[in-house]
């Protein structure tokens, strides 16, 4: 039997991760990050155990978005992803290509049907949908920007027999944005 995998999911930070995800992401074996980074500081602060981070772009990952020293690591970021886990694939996508204001979930199902899970950000509204497969989340903005009542995230912990997901969210109280953190 193999050992179960623990995957941190985040999404929309917008140049700043609220601290106690960080916390959780450095406890999750591989983090994932479904787009609008918005610079290298912020995607090189995620650290899980195996240093295994798997992103892609959302609408406002690009070369005019990102500070203009970084226009090389943005334009090498994929805008979808897989990762191969116990027990199945995931696919990452931002979701803005599949309907700018609220990605259809069929639409997702449909484009990544190899799937047992999809990721995907944008909204910043946290939706677990695992009424089938593939299931289809969105983790909710792991920043400060439209948090929708405090950063949020997802835990996925995938062995070959079981996957469970684990939600969380930190009150927008709990947040303190310094210059250097907001730039």
């Amino acid at each position: 039997m193999s050992k179960a995998v623990t995957v941190a999911i985040i999404s929309d930070t917008h140049a700043f991760l609220h601290p106690e995800i960080d916390l959780l992401v450095q406890q999750c074996d591989i983090a994932i990050h479904a787009g609008d980074i918005c610079n290298a500081e912020t995607l090189n602060a995620l650290k899980p155990k195996t240093g295994q981070v798997v992103a892609v772009t959302g609408n406002n990952d690009h070369e005019r978005g990102w500070p203009a020293d970084q226009a090389n690591i943005v334009n090498n970021i994929p805008r979808i992803a897989s990762l191969k886990l116990p027990g199945g694939l995931v696919k990452i996508e931002h979701g803005h290509v599949h309907d700018m204001h609220c990605p259809e979930h069929e639409d997702l199902r449909s484009a990544h049907p190899e799937a047992r899970l999809v990721v995907y950000g944008h909204t910043h509204r946290k939706v677990i949908d695992d009424f089938r497969r593939p299931w289809v989340v969105n983790p909710g903005a792991a920043g400060a920007t439209r948090t929708r009542g405090g950063a949020s995230c997802l835990v996925l912990t995938a062995s070959e027999a079981l996957w469970k997901l684990d939600s969380y969210r930190f009150e927008e109280s709990n947040v303190t944005l310094t210059a250097a953190s907001a730039a």
